[in-house]
Parts: structure tokens; C-alpha cells; sequence
């Protein structure tokens, strides 16, 4: 007999990012467990398995919860549909396809009273929280972000990317704007942006940025996913106390070029560890603030074309 406190989590969408992060995240993570996958052309040895969503939720004393593993274009009517049938949902990152559609979501949930928990996976890296610490009793003077990687890595045919709501780029930038809005003492606001579209694609290679907050310190961050040498996924901060580094996309934490931390990646546990905290007591965490700088970069952006893409 299983244990009431024990969080049963459907996956919708067995794609690379269930395989890589959900699926054995859920395994290492006490009082949560994998009960159902639904997918169009995967299933799970253990699990049971559906095709589609509708399938699943129409045997809902197999679960309590419906993690959102599919691309955002579409996750909007998934999501309510799930909050509708009165499960929790956890929605991958980013939230949505747009900022609004997202608000409706809070207010089924309140509704139902069942959680909504909008992950933004790069805050629970190791070094997130001792970097917003270290941040909170200095004066911040510059902030500068360099997040570049090979699409055709992380991302192979996944064609969604490239389309509107897909984000382009910024489906990794987003990362890093979610750690900036995480350890900044004050908010950010965007002022510039120059964005670099494929000529056979809708969403962006690559995004050159500048915030502001407000107060004159200098914000600049650079996405591109054409880089091929190995993952940039570096925060820097220049304060009164000394430089600051988030490092391999926060794995690591330097002051003035001495490592003060170094953990492996746990970041998909800690986000579990926290649903089930949220699903306990049916609580809503949504923080859209990365995903606003996203749709703020694309409403101010420059747009330029350059050569087009071709898968490898």
C-alpha cells in the first residue's frame, strides 16, 4: 500500500528533457514517485502508458499530478485541462508560450485548490542561493552573462524551437535570466535588444541584451547557440565586495577567481523536492519574470538575418 504522503507524477511528453531530468530525478527523490507517462511516441517500462492526454486523464486514480514535459506552444490548454480534472501540475520551463496566458492557469488552481508550479530549473543550481547571499550585502557595479552552446547538441531535431513560442535562443537564455532574477538585490529591466534570426526560422540563434535597474548599474547579456568549442553558462558581477562568477550554469561559485563552491547538478531533485511541498498544502509558485524579459526582447528587439540553419 503506498503512503498517503507519497506524491504520484504522471509525465506528459517522454522527450529528452523526461528522459534526461524528470525520469531519474522522480527515482532519487523520497516521497515521490512515477506512476503514468503519456506519449505520442514513447512509453516507460514500469509505468503505465497512454498516447494522449485524454487517455491519462481518464484514469485518474493512477496519479495526483501532471509534470508538463512538452514544448510551451500547446501548454496552456494542457495545463487547464489538468487543473480542470483537479490534479497538481508542474509546467517545464519556460511556463508558456506568453506571459498571460499563464495568469488564467493561477486562478484555475486557486479554484481547484491544487498547486501550479511554474519551474524554473537553474534556481535550484548549488550556487543560486549563496550567490543571491553574497549579492545581498554588496553594492552591485555590472553584471555581465555569456550563455552560449550548440543547438544541434542540446537540442537535436527539435524542430518546435525554431517556431513561434518555440523561443529560439532564448529556450537556454532563459536559464540564465531566471538565476539573474533569482540573485539580483534589485529587479532588471530590459533596454535594448538585438536579436539574430536564421533566414529559414522564426525564432532567434542568437540575442544581445542590455538591462537596466534602475539605478545606473550596467546589465549586458549575450545568448547564442552557434557556439561549438563547449557550453558557456557564465554569470559575472563586478561588486565593492569583489567579483563574483555563477559559473557552468551554476555549478560553481568564484569570488576574485577563488572557487567557493563546486557541486554536481541536483537541480531537477530540488525542483521535485519542491512540488511536493507545494502539492501538499495545493499552494501556487509562478514567477513569470524570466519569461517577461523574453517577450520584452522580442518586443524591442532589432531584428537581423543571418545565414540560415541546417540541422547536422
Amino acid at each position: 500500500m503506498r503512503s498517503s504522503m507519497t506524491l504520484r507524477v504522471a509525465i506528459l511528453g517522454l522527450g529528452k528533457i523526461a528522459r534526461d531530468q524528470h525520469v531519474p530525478s522522480i527515482a532519487a527523490v523520497d516521497g515521490v514517485e512515477l506512476t503514468a507517462v503519456a506519449s505520442r511516441n514513447a512509453s516507460l517500462e514500469g509505468v503505465a502508458c497512454f498516447s494522449t492526454l485524454d487517455e491519462l486523464l481518464a484514469r485518474p486514480d493512477l496519479f495526483d499530478a501532471v509534470a508538463l514535459c512538452t514544448p510551451p506552444q500547446g501548454r496552456n490548454e494542457q495545463a487547464s485541462a489538468v487543473l480542470s480534472a483537479g490534479k497538481h501540475v508542474l509546467l517545464e520551463k519556460s511556463p508558456g508560450a506568453t506571459v498571460s496566458e499563464v495568469r488564467p492557469l493561477e486562478a484555475l488552481a486557486r479554484e481547484k485548490g491544487v498547486a501550479l508550479f511554474a519551474t524554473w530549473h537553474s534556481r535550484f543550481a548549488p550556487a543560486v542561493e549563496p550567490a543571491r547571499s553574497f549579492l545581498a550585502s554588496t553594492t552591485v557595479r555590472s553584471v555581465r552573462i555569456e550563455w552560449k552552446e550548440d543547438v544541434r547538441k542540446w537540442h537535436p531535431g527539435q524542430e518546435w524551437i525554431w517556431e513561434p513560442g518555440g523561443l529560439g535562443v532564448f529556450d537556454p537564455g532563459i536559464n540564465a535570466l531566471s538565476i539573474l532574477t533569482a540573485i539580483l538585490p534589485r529587479p532588471v529591466f530590459l533596454t535594448r535588444s538585438d536579436l539574430s534570426f536564421p533566414e529559414n526560422r522564426a525564432a532567434p540563434i542568437a540575442a544581445s541584451m542590455t538591462f537596466s535597474d534602475g539605478h545606473g548599474v550596467p546589465v549586458e547579456a549575450e545568448f547564442d547557440w552557434r557556439e561549438t568549442r563547449g557550453e558557456i553558462w557564465n554569470i559575472m558581477v563586478e561588486t565593492d565586495a569583489g567579483s563574483l562568477i555563477v559559473a557552468d550554469g551554476g555549478k560553481r561559485m568564484l569570488v576574485d577567481g577563488a572557487l567557493r563552491l563546486d557541486e554536481p547538478d541536483r537541480e531537477y531533485a530540488g525542483i521535485y523536492r519542491r512540488f511536493a511541498e507545494l502539492a501538499a498544502g495545493g499552494r501556487i509558485n509562478v514567477d513569470l519574470s524570466p519569461l517577461q524579459h523574453v517577450a520584452d526582447a522580442f518586443l524591442l528587439g532589432r531584428r537581423h538575418v543571418v545565414e540560415a540553419f541546417v540541422e547536422a
